[in-house]
């Protein structure tokens, strides 16, 4: 029995015991020590990964991956890259201060101590704005007595903010010591290089930009469930001097670097080639240009995966909302436009604005929900929310031009089944305009009958005769084509798309017709050439046709690469001894071209292709529609080795002065062709005739390798070692003759005023009017000879015949800045054995065309700085053979495209016409009395048609007029002026709005904006087949590898001043 109750007592004390916090405190440190152990495995192992390379990188990868060790806690549990937090006390460092501006300063120098002022000024008030949020906002909202938010999200919504105040704290620092050796020194790029080039700078910034939307979309959250924290944003809005609110506080780190590269190229603009400070300048911008585009592009990310997260959480659609959520899908364009619906008579029932989402395969029409509180919407933007109206397939989703035939009828919204289906024209516009068009077409139906009448009088009037009834036809045909200019120009903002509907009962597919007002016709162009290439990204070759390099392993932008469009065979198979050697484009516009095709085609013009073998061959290519085609080919008495495009020099006034009293033809823009036998043919590039103007020879009838035109003088580069300067106006004697060495001149290139020619490895820079020479080794070793030249910003890129090396020289001081080896940049290239064969720079980016056919391209920056290399994609589309060269071709749209009242602006200037036949009709031709003021009385709003005769006074036969003859006096036979009776003839409609109206010419020069110029750019590489690199074995890897081959690239259009 005692045992038994012995043992039921340690039961009860045992049991007490493991349910005591005892038993819990031993539990948690066996926990606490086990997560050490896993800690200190995450320690080693970041230390096995950093010390490849040095201790940094260790002290680095612990910080990133070992939790425990960071020092700081950041919002969203991101790494911080070993940030160390630094107090910076503002009596030890005060602010940067100018000393009174010595005497004896250039005015250069006093423009540079203003932009340094500048500068100051500007860092002094973001500095403060940052200090602002982090003392009036975050502190305030993280004390302990304050419950306003919760200091997790606090932290959310500032995160990043200490680290970006510390490193301008620090740059302001070194910005007050050089400011206060400025006038010894003057000396500030180098400052900016140190200061922004340290990855810890492009951490924080890049954090604070993708952090940036989820911040304000706390506080958009936190204003509408916490009142207390919309109370605190108003007062502190309300006590600050500038009344700026939290939201135009945290948007400034966002513009920040925009501000530094404007006011580093002002500074750059006044600093003198020889200065020290110059080449340090150019360092800065590049650093700090290449710095905001990785952030713009980051921004512009994050703020499109907001913009679909937005709408896929309004979707309701399972299998949209996956294709939302699918880590492939991009946005490439979306905008508010609004959409009409129009009756059946062409009258606009309704409109509203719509959201339009361009997807990688998909069209997206939501309806838009601006609403919120006014409160609200004054401190933050709310953000809009949508409702998915509508979505369509891209590759079934059509632009359809004004005047295209379609099944649409104009007052219908949805069409008829394909079966069902009848031709007709488009029209889609104001419907008054229409009917007008119809009206005048009426009219001149009417007159064409009335001239006939008029042609079997028997009497012979002045003002009622058949050449006075033709003027009638011609001005009336006139005003049916300015009318249908102005049905045009209202057209240019309204996109139409046909887009896939429900199939009817009988299972025919329906198309439904939407109409969209774009806000201009810029974005109707930016619409149209958008989905143009969203199409083009959908073939199999461009779904993989990059590959980007690993430290460049992000997610990229849609369209960040250029599209392979199209492949061109050149010369005919019976020519594959044919080796192609270079092209040029050869610009021109084509009229007949509609809205959306020149948005979508190629640069409008000509491509020259040329090939050389035992003898010479041109193929020239008109490029005027969305695939080139080939129009000539031109067969040379010798192989063609060069081309050159020359364009007319805008002459000046002592020229324009001497070419009047000039009878003969100006030549214009031509083509120069280089031959092997040492002639240069120069060809009119107006249209393709191809008609020889001129042949220019050299002496030793050395080949012609390269051409290059600069300043009124053509350099042409020979195969003797020397380069032939031929001016515009000698008629093809050589001005001067040039000798750089022994060995051939391969490569001239052409930069400002100067002309760079390679012989050997020597690089002869020659002045332009003065043609003085200056020479520098551009390699090492003798053997190895420049081939290629190409310039961006302050430097030049070479190439040499052998090694896969490139190398970047400053163009002032001749030195070089980076050596680039291309053949290990990608697996694919074999080292040794490959070489670089071609260079272009276009559009920021660098192509390099090697000798195995594959192309590379890096990115670069394009304003003033060093285009140093930073990273690579690599091309998965290739040739079989070397790339014989690259070439971009670009043409500018016409600037009547982008202006929607080109009618009524400025094209009935002057009394200037054209007749049916396209001649042009000029009354100014006439003589005038200068002395003869302008008539002042007002006269009725009426439609005057504009006629070839000037006055019907010296026609014969007596005046046909209701008034009598003393009522009306006659005018004399040499006056030009119109009697009443003269002009009541042409008055045919007196309702004012049909009025054509002209603005003065000296008024539209005083209120017209700076035009936008659009330019369409596209990418030619030519060589020997075309293969797909790491494609799977069904697919041939080379087709046709004899085949002279082009491939053409197309790029987005740009949008420029």
């Amino acid at each position: 029995m005692r045992l038994k109750e012995r043992c039921a007592v340690t039961s009860r004390e045992l049991a007490v015991r493991l349910s005591s916090p005892h038993v819990t405190h031993i539990r948690q440190t066996w926990l606490i020590y086990c997560n050490c152990v896993f800690q200190v495995q995450q320690l080693m192992k970041a230390a096995r990964n950093g010390t490849k390379d040095s201790f940094e990188k260790t002290k680095l990868a612990m910080f990133r991956k070992v939790s425990f060790l960071q020092r700081k806690e950041t919002g969203e549990g991101k790494d911080d890259a070993g940030y160390m937090d630094v107090s910076v006390s503002d009596l030890k460092h005060p602010p940067p201060q100018l000393s009174p501006m010595p005497e004896g300063l250039s005015s250069q120098q006093v423009v540079r101590r203003l932009i340094l002022s500048s500068i100051v000024q500007s860092e002094s008030s973001y500095l403060d704005s940052l200090k602002r949020i982090l003392q009036e906002y975050q502190k305030p909202l993280l004390e302990p007595p304050n419950l306003i938010l919760n200091h997790k999200k606090v932290r959310q919504i500032f995160y990043r903010m200490q680290e970006i105040h510390q490193c301008h704290s620090m740059f302001q620092i070194a910005l007050a010591s050089r400011v206060a050796e400025w006038d010894h020194s003057e000396k500030i790029g180098d400052l900016f290089v140190a200061s922004f080039s340290k990855s810890m700078v492009l951490n924080a910034y890049s954090d604070y930009i993708n952090n940036f939307t989820n911040a304000m979309a706390l506080i958009k959250k936190a204003c509408m469930s916490k009142p207390v924290f919309l109370d605190f944003l108003k007062k502190k809005q309300a006590s600050s001097p500038d009344r700026i609110t939290l939201y135009g506080l945290m948007v400034k780190p966002i513009q920040r670097f925009p501000q530094f590269i404007l006011l580093l190229q002002d500074m750059l603009k006044n600093t003198p080639r020889s200065h020290t400070d110059r080449l340090p300048l150019q360092l800065a911008l590049t650093e700090l240009e290449t710095l905001a585009e990785k952030l713009n592009e980051q921004k512009r990310l994050a703020d499109q995966e907001a913009e679909i997260q937005q709408i896929a959480h309004s979707v309701g659609d399972r299998n949209l909302n996956k294709l939302l959520n699918s880590e492939q899908r991009q946005l490439s364009q979306c905008e508010l436009l609004t959409e009409i619906v129009y009756g059946d008579k062409g009258q606009i029932l309704k409109s509203k604005e719509r959201k339009v989402f361009l997807l990688n395969d998909t069209l997206i029409c939501a309806n838009v929900n601006l609403k919120g509180p006014p409160d609200i919407s004054s401190l933050v933007p709310l953000g809009p929310k949508y409702t998915v109206k509508w979505c369509a397939p891209l590759l079934q989703t059509q632009v359809v031009e004004v005047g295209q035939d379609s099944p649409q009828m104009p007052g219908l919204n949805q069409t008829p089944s394909n079966s069902q289906a009848t031709d007709c024209k488009i029209f889609l516009g104001p419907p008054r305009l229409y009917q007008e068009l119809e009206e005048l077409q009426h009219d001149l139906a009417v007159v064409k009958e009335v001239s006939l009448l008029v042609g079997t009088l028997n009497g012979t009037y002045q003002n009622l005769n058949s050449t006075v009834s033709q003027d009638w036809c011609l001005a009336l045909q006139r005003l049916i084509r300015l009318k249908e200019e102005e049905i045009q120009s209202a057209d240019k903002c309204r996109l139409r798309l046909s887009v896939p509907g429900r199939p009817d009962k009988s299972g025919h597919p329906v198309s439904i017709m939407v109409v969209f007002n774009t806000p201009s016709p810029l974005s109707k162009i930016s619409w149209v050439n958008r989905l143009h290439l969203a199409k083009i990204a959908q073939r199999q070759e461009n779904t993989l046709g990059w590959e980007s390099a690993e430290e460049d392993g992000r997610k990229k932008g849609p369209f960040s690469c250029p599209l392979l469009t199209c492949r061109l065979p050149v010369f005919s198979s019976k020519t594959h001894t044919l080796k192609l050697e270079a092209a040029l484009h050869s610009p021109s516009q084509y009229s007949l071209l509609g809205f959306c095709t020149v948005s979508t085609s190629l640069p409008q013009g000509y491509l020259w292709v040329r090939g050389s073998s035992n003898h010479g061959q041109v193929e020239i290519f008109s490029l005027n529609r969305a695939t080139p085609r080939l129009v000539k080919t031109v067969p040379l008495r010798a192989p063609v080795l060069c081309l050159e495009y020359v364009k007319e020099p805008c002459p000046s006034e002592e020229e324009r002065e001497a070419e009047k009293t000039q009878t003969a033809a100006k030549i214009g823009n031509i083509i120069c062709v280089g031959l092997q036998d040492g002639s240069i043919h120069v060809y009119s590039s107006v249209d393709t005739a191809v008609q020889c103007l001129l042949t220019l020879v050299n002496a030793d009838s050395s080949p012609v390798l390269c051409l290059k035109y600069s300043l009124a003088f053509l350099f042409a580069g020979l195969a003797n070692g020397k380069v032939a300067v031929y001016h515009r106006r000698t008629g093809g004697e050589i001005s001067l003759l040039v000798s750089l060495g022994s060995q051939p001149v391969c490569t001239l290139l052409t930069l400002e005023e100067a002309v760079w020619a390679s012989c050997a490895n020597q690089v002869t820079v020659i002045q332009g009017s003065s043609l003085n020479t200056e020479s520098f080794q551009a390699h090492s070793d003798p053997g190895n000879s420049v081939s290629h030249m190409v310039h961006s910003g302050a430097g030049v890129w070479m190439a040499f015949t052998w090694g896969s090396s490139i190398h970047l020289f400053h163009t002032e001081t001749l030195e070089p800045l980076q050596e680039v080896k291309i053949s290990t940049r990608t697996t694919h290239l074999t080292p040794g054995q490959v070489s670089v064969s071609s260079l272009l720079i276009c559009q920021g980016l660098l192509w390099v065309g090697t000798s195995q056919g594959i192309i590379l391209t890096f990115p670069v920056p394009t304003l003033e700085g060093i285009p140093k290399i930073t990273g690579h994609v690599m091309s998965l589309n290739a040739h079989c053979g070397p790339v014989d060269f690259l070439m971009s071709i670009s043409s500018t749209l016409a600037s009547d495209l982008l202006r929607r009242d080109s009618v009524l602006n400025g094209s009935e200037e002057g009394n200037v016409g054209r007749d049916e036949g396209g001649q042009r009709l000029e009354h100014s031709s006439y003589p005038q009395d200068s002395q003869t003021p302008p008539p002042t009385e007002e006269k009725p709003k009426r439609l005057l048609l504009q006629y070839r005769l000037h006055s019907t006074c010296q026609l014969p036969g007596k005046v046909l007029t209701a008034q009598p003859e003393q009522g009306s006096p006659r005018a004399p036979h040499d006056s030009l002026e119109h009697s009443p009776e003269h002009s009541s003839i042409y008055e045919v409609n007196e309702d004012p709005d049909v009025w054509v109206r002209g603005r003065p010419r000296e008024r539209v020069k005083e209120v017209e904006p700076r035009r936008s110029k659009v330019t369409s750019t596209a990418i030619f590489s030519g060589g020997r087949g075309y293969r797909r690199i790491a494609q799977l074995a069904s697919v041939d890897p080379c087709s046709d590898s004899t085949e002279n081959t082009l491939l053409v690239w197309q790029l987005p259009l740009t949008l420029s001043q």
